[in-house]
């Protein structure tokens, strides 16, 4: 058994509506944890949603006052990245899903970052060993991919390069662990993991049904459910994840491979350049009150 040393402090870097929920897991967790964007008005946005989701949660009876007290008193939000990862355990990256973003905020996380703090990325395609390169401790890199929403989603990836250590691992999986989600730890990299790759595979498909005119999106997703019984259709998904992240997400897995059934659909390209996000915009593929 790997022996690893307690992680006490977690930073989540980026209060967009993963980074927020991931920051108000660590904080249940019992982590003091820090929540970082650069924009104040994204974190006034992120605080108020998730008092308002905790209000929720205590209304249903799901959590007690006192426990939502502790865990807001333990989350502290912060525009300096430099103040918010001086003293971190581990920091979770969850910025926009373009790896030029990523290893650009990776490279200051290495900066600032004491020297034996464990970098996660939230990414749910790019593999942490190209976020690691542009580090001087690609052993403490990984992957903690959550899955939307993360505090209802009880799934994280943990991905190991051929360079993180299984100190590195241990942490991420204990992290999770006392989040009170399951962890499961990948052995070796792979573009898209494992959920989105089955997810990418059903997507695909559906969106070439859709595009070839055999069903209306609408029947690809009850059929979907019906028969299959899943929860969400692709397309339901598609809007509830972000037409934004599945488009950044489907584009890096074709760079990767460059295989032309891996490109992402012109569909959604135009959806993005339209500004048809899905729920968070109030229009995908579905229109939303």
């Amino acid at each position: 058994m790997i022996m690893t040393a307690a992680v006490k402090r977690v930073t989540v870097v980026g209060a967009g509506a993963m980074g927020r929920q991931i920051a108000m897991l660590s904080a249940l967790g019992g982590f003091e944890t820090k929540l970082h964007d650069l924009d104040e008005t994204v974190l006034s946005q992120a605080e108020h949603e998730l008092q308002g989701r905790m209000a929720d949660w205590e209304k249903k009876q799901k959590i007690s006052a006192e426990a939502v007290e502790t865990a807001f008193s333990q989350l502290t939000l912060m525009t300096s990245l430099k103040d918010a990862v001086a003293d971190a355990d581990v920091v979770i990256e969850a910025v926009v899903e373009k790896l030029d973003v990523k290893q650009k905020v990776f490279e200051q996380l290495d900066a600032f970052a004491p020297a034996e703090t464990v970098l996660a990325t939230n990414s749910s395609t790019i593999v942490n060993s190209k976020l690691a390169e542009v580090t001087n401790r690609p052993a403490q890199v990984c992957n903690m991919h959550f899955f939307y929403p993360p505090l209802v989603m009880d799934c994280v990836e943990v991905v190991k390069s051929d360079v993180t250590s299984e100190e590195t691992a241990a942490k991420a999986l204990a992290v999770c662990d006392a989040m009170n989600r399951s962890g499961f730890l990948l052995h070796k990299e792979i573009e898209g993991f494992v959920a989105n790759r089955l997810l990418f595979a059903l997507t695909n498909e559906a969106m070439a049904l859709y595009e070839g005119g055999y069903a209306d999106f609408e029947a690809i997703d009850a059929i979907t459910k019906k028969a299959l019984k899943h929860p969400l259709g692709p397309f339901e998904l598609m809007d509830l994840s972000g037409i934004d992240v599945g488009y950044y997400a489907q584009t890096a897995v074709f760079n990767e491979t460059g295989r032309p059934e891996d490109a992402p659909s012109p569909v959604l390209k135009e959806k993005l350049d339209r500004g048809e996000l899905g729920r968070k915009s109030g229009k995908g593929f579905y229109t939303y009150s």
